[in-house]
């Protein structure tokens, strides 16, 4: 499962987050050195309230602690890229913010009461709220047994989730549990929080932020015509029962990679409702 065609297209603070991550990770984390840095970017209950570091709350929201922590998160935030496709830059951003907030607060809260020393760093708070539309949201496209253990193609990213919350054991686990919290408020629509919307020139301020995409061409187009449907369907010559109706779930989501909904549900078809491959059915299509 890689979220999508492959880039970052219509995903630019994605790009912008992922970006800046990683070169915070660099440049303050892992270039600290070892255990070290690990120390220097955990935030901790007086950073916030009694220091008042805001430079480090910043570091230790976008830095991850350690190489492994980086490979894992950023092939998360990757992935939940399919999610900024979905509800749009703006929106998404909005997300990135409450989460982020909400996490904060309750990580505070936390510091607090229970006298905890370091938090790691990394935005875990935007990964694990993340994993709530994932799990509620993002269908099952394929399922297989392992040593007569059920998975699924979802099965990777909650592998990956869980990697990353015990990364580091307790200091670890309360953002990621702090993150998922935010994550279920948000869906909740708290405030009326899923209608907000944040100016359009602070949302295109991560777009302008990240670098240029590292190819102009789109490789699934925002709208793809009925046509491309239908050549999609010609160049697929395998019989299809007509039984088999695509999910209104499987159209959603091709639909969100920027579609059209004629063609989602043809090639989806065709595919024996394969998510995967009803999206390469449409970028073969598209690419003649």
């Amino acid at each position: 499962m890689n979220g999508g065609p492959s880039g970052f297209n219509n995903a630019p603070v994605t790009r912008a987050f992922v970006i800046t991550s990683v070169l915070f990770t660099v440049f303050l984390g892992i270039r600290g050195g070892g255990g070290g840095s690990s120390s220097k970017l955990a935030l901790s209950y007086q950073d916030v309230f009694e220091k008042f570091r805001i430079w480090k709350l910043i570091k230790s929201s976008f830095a991850f602690s350690s190489t492994s922590e980086l490979l894992f998160g950023v092939y998360l935030l990757y992935y939940f890229r399919v999610f900024e496709r979905q509800i749009g830059s703006n929106k998404h951003s909005v997300f990135i913010l409450f989460s982020g907030f909400v996490s904060l607060i309750l990580q505070t809260i936390v510091l607090s009461l229970f006298k905890a020393n370091l938090l790691t760093s990394g935005p875990y708070a935007l990964i694990f709220a993340s994993f709530v539309p994932f799990c509620l949201d993002i269908p099952v496209s394929k399922r297989f047994n392992v040593f007569g253990l059920h998975f699924s193609d979802k099965s990777f990213i909650y592998l990956a989730g869980v990697q990353l919350l015990l990364s580091s054991w307790k200091r670890s686990m309360l953002p990621g549990i702090c993150g998922i919290i935010a994550g279920s408020l948000y869906r909740l629509n708290i405030f009326g929080i899923r209608k907000a919307k944040l100016p359009g020139i602070i949302a295109s301020f991560f777009s302008r932020m990240s670098l240029p995409s590292s190819s102009s061409h789109s490789q699934a187009p925002r709208r793809t015509s009925p046509s491309l449907g239908r050549q999609a369907v010609r160049s697929y010559q395998a019989p299809i029962p007509s039984s088999i109706e695509p999910s209104e779930e499987a159209i959603a989501t091709l639909v969100s990679m920027g579609f059209d909904q004629n063609a989602a549900r043809q090639a989806l078809v065709h595919a024996r409702n394969d998510v995967n491959a009803a999206t390469n059915i449409l970028l073969e299509a598209h690419s003649h």
